[in-house]
């Protein structure tokens, strides 16, 4: 069974990913630029807004489904997350600009909400 307040992050997940991806695809030098990023390459930034995008709406549409969607949505979500985070304390360390912290927090906290109900679902049962 899928909890209900899984379902509501999913929810909150969209709108979380569609309030960054906009602005991404749209105008990544100026809101980068606003976030206090010296340089931006747009190019990654849209592909950034282009992940947040396809990751943020099937959040939105699969939040009614089975169980079965759930976790391969929660295995994405880990694994996106999780590498994203690794990637944005190396570069912090390496000089990143004081921003690049609040995007370290705010991707650490969706990694340890979205493992732990990753571990609560269970591994799916096995075909006989």
């Amino acid at each position: 069974m899928v909890p209900q307040s899984l379902r509501v992050w999913f929810v909150i997940h969209f709108w979380a990913d569609i309030l960054f991806a906009i602005p991404l695809l749209v105008a990544p030098t100026w809101f980068l630029g606003t976030l206090g990023w010296p340089c931006v390459d747009p190019i990654s930034a849209r592909l950034v807004g282009a992940a947040l995008v396809g990751i943020g709406v099937e959040s939105l549409i699969g939040r009614n489904g089975g169980i079965e969607g759930f976790r391969t949505m929660l295995n994405l979500k880990v694994l996106w997350s999780g590498t994203a985070t690794l990637g944005i304390l190396v570069s912090q360390l390496q000089g990143g600009p004081t921003m690049g912290w609040g995007f370290f927090g705010i991707f650490l906290g969706f990694n340890v909400l979205w493992t732990t109900y990753r571990l609560r679902l269970g591994s799916a049962p096995s075909a006989a």
